[in-house]
């Protein structure tokens, strides 16, 4: 509780006031498609702003459900693109869903791309007795669809690395890893257990080796439900970019609204550097 005289000036109060209201700041988790870059092309000023981001008094951490590549991929295509991130920086849902499928010693078909398969490396893939689903345009066809199909049918658990409904290339928005997950759910009557945002335990699990609770970090995104609805139902702040996948209105969809809805991650960084630290 803070506790002050009411002989104190009123510009004082609220100063108070205000300092007793504001979160102590100590991650800024970042998502990458659609926030950082589209495909190959940065997002203008998004370098310098990351820049100035790591001379402040936080963690940043960058998390993305991108199932497309791999983790080294991912990094190398961040590097050409100037963006100074290391691999141990990035917790992505292909992390999340090889540790669950580790802890339950699943052998799993894999429905990813085939740049996305080394970050499996090492788990068994002999007779699966589980369904990995990612995002796998070259292998979402009939006959591949219909073998998970029938495993998940005989009992076989359904794992959704994430269920984005779409996401931002350069040529427009594409169907995301959604459609095909709640396509074998339906034909299977079953449920998927989702690893990726927006689900609660990624974030927390993003921020275990940084030392923060949720209230402690801050969510930037594109995606109003998966980055910051997903963030904020955590217990983080979310700050939703109209950039990427962003469409007008996107942020009315989701309870509770955004703390912020800015036009680009320069203009998120910037608010978190005047109103956050």
């Amino acid at each position: 509780m803070v506790l002050f005289s009411l002989n104190q000036p009123i510009s004082m109060i609220c100063l108070v006031s205000i300092m007793a209201g504001r979160r102590a700041l100590k991650a800024v988790l970042i998502d990458l498609s659609g926030t950082l870059h589209i495909e190959d092309t940065a997002v203008p000023g998004a370098q310098d702003a990351l820049n100035r981001l790591r001379q402040a008094s936080v963690d940043v951490k960058f998390v993305t459900n991108t199932t497309k590549e791999s983790k080294r991929s991912l990094v190398e295509r961040l590097q050409r693109l100037d963006f100074h991130v290391q691999e141990k920086e990035i917790f992505t849902s292909l992390s999340a869903a090889r540790s669950l499928v580790e802890r339950k010693q699943l052998r799993p078909l894999l429905l990813l791309e085939d740049s996305a398969l080394e970050d499996f490396t090492g788990i068994d893939t002999s007779e699966p007795n589980a369904v990995v689903i990612g995002l796998s345009p070259d292998h979402f066809n009939y006959q591949t669809l219909n073998q998970a199909f029938r495993m998940v049918l005989e009992g076989a658990p359904l794992i959704a690395i994430h269920k984005a409904r779409y996401y931002k290339r350069a040529d427009g928005l594409a169907l995301g890893p959604g459609p095909f997950v709640a396509g074998l759910e339906f034909a299977a009557d079953c449920r998927a257990t989702v690893v990726g945002k927006p689900e609660k335990c990624f974030f927390t699990q993003a921020l275990s080796d940084l030392g923060c609770s949720p209230t402690e970090a801050v969510m930037i995104g594109d995606d109003a439900r998966d980055d910051v609805g997903g963030a904020q139902n955590a217990g983080m702040l979310g700050i939703l970019v109209r950039t990427g996948k962003y469409r007008e209105g996107d942020e009315d969809k989701i309870k509770p609204l955004p703390h912020l809805t800015c036009d680009s991650f320069p203009e998120a960084v910037a608010h978190i550097l005047k109103n956050l630290l």
